[in-house]
């Protein structure tokens, strides 16, 4: 398979998914510290128009600072291992210093026990460095509509359909983006309930959080984009 930093030919006509692209992302930065692997996948970014900015650092703190001083990053991809320190660490500390920037893990890596560690620590996507540039272009695509990016995982066990009316509910009203009272108000219902509601729909889908609830139901087809 050609990998990402592979294959600078012309692109061939994009399927019907880049139809719905409105617009290169303001600013992806990645965080990787293997210069030709950063050289390819930058020229790539570039080439294909996907990012007006493409940064790159080496490491979790320069991670860190550089997001500090660019609020406009839109998109950081990331490495799994970067001389020693483990790349998901990043996380932690961007959920402690509230940069709610979305992550998608890029690695050599292949093996579902790391897909899935990335999914559980908050990445919206996982991205194999033996994909090919299509591969990379289509992802970029998803995350920036707000979906999640796993092709290689399973839907969860728990099926959709098993959701009640009730959840069904709650979860539309969560993808318009209405907090938990407003939640309340609407379909009449303690915050306790709406809780317990959102808690089952989670598990059910498979998520950790309202982002990732929203995006799954879109991918499953449970509410409309």
């Amino acid at each position: 398979m050609t990998s990402v930093i592979e294959g600078k030919a012309a692109t061939a006509a994009l399927s019907p998914e880049g139809s719905e692209q409105k617009g290169p992302l303001p600013r992806i930065l990645i965080v990787d510290d293997h210069p030709f692997f950063l050289f390819g996948l930058t020229a790539i970014l570039e080439e294909e128009a996907l990012a007006e900015t493409v940064a790159s650092v080496g490491s979790i703190t320069e991670a860190i600072d550089d997001l500090r001083q660019a609020p406009e990053t839109s998109l950081v991809l990331l490495d799994l291992t970067l001389q020693g320190e483990a790349g998901l660490s990043l996380f932690a500390e961007m959920e402690q210093l509230g940069l709610p920037v979305p992550v998608v893990v890029i690695s050599s890596r292949e093996d579902e026990t790391s897909v899935r560690a990335a999914k559980s620590a908050g990445a919206v996507g996982f991205l194999p460095k033996s994909a090919d540039r299509r591969s990379l272009i289509r992802m970029i695509r998803r995350v920036s509509q707000g979906d999640l990016f796993y092709p290689s995982l399973q839907v969860p066990a728990s099926q959709p359909e098993g959701l009640t009316r009730r959840q069904l509910e709650v979860l539309g009203l969560l993808a318009e983006g209405l907090p938990n009272k407003r939640i309340c108000q609407v379909l009449n219902l303690t915050e306790h309930t709406v809780k317990t509601h959102l808690k089952a729909i989670f598990a059910h889908l498979g998520v950790h959080n309202r982002t990732e609830c929203v995006a799954q139901a879109r991918a499953l087809g449970l509410i409309s984009r």
